[in-house]
């Protein structure tokens, strides 16, 4: 069984004031092992979308009525051939499928965040587990520089 090379968490209240610390946090993270490993600026800047689009979610969507006390953890998994980004949250469960995608040429409101996520990452995943928690897994598979 493959063992990840490299693995990082944080823990942080739920408000929109701390994005500023994930990202930084991720950005570190990934400027000491991905760029190593030959991940390009442009895939680390899309990867830091994605996760600042999870952490947001959460805190706008899932902690909506939550108090701002409620943690959100953050884990990041490196693996010699992809990064996996978990991001937990104390929501109620959605479903993801309700989500319609916004159509070309016209505006709605909502569904945009979903959208974006699954078109930077090469796997998005919603899970509700059983201690009541919500994983949002964004997977990104390394394939060199065309990625």
């Amino acid at each position: 069984m493959l063992s990840a090379v490299q693995q990082g968490h944080l823990t942080v209240k739920s408000d929109l004031r701390l994005l500023n610390q994930v990202q930084q946090w991720f950005e570190k993270f990934c400027l000491e092992y991905l760029a190593q490993l030959g991940w390009s600026e442009s895939q680390l800047y899309r990867l830091n979308l994605a996760l600042a689009e999870g952490f947001t979610n959460a805190v706008r969507h899932a902690h909506r009525s939550l108090p701002p006390e409620t943690t959100i953890d953050i884990e990041v998994t490196l693996w010699f051939d992809r990064i996996e980004m978990r991001i937990w949250d104390y929501g109620s469960p959605f479903n993801p499928d309700e989500i319609s995608e916004p159509q070309p040429g016209t505006l709605q409101i909502g569904g945009y965040g979903w959208f974006l996520l699954r078109r930077l990452g090469d796997r998005v995943v919603y899970e509700r587990n059983a201690d009541s928690r919500n994983c949002l897994l964004i997977v990104k598979y390394f394939l060199g520089e065309s990625n």
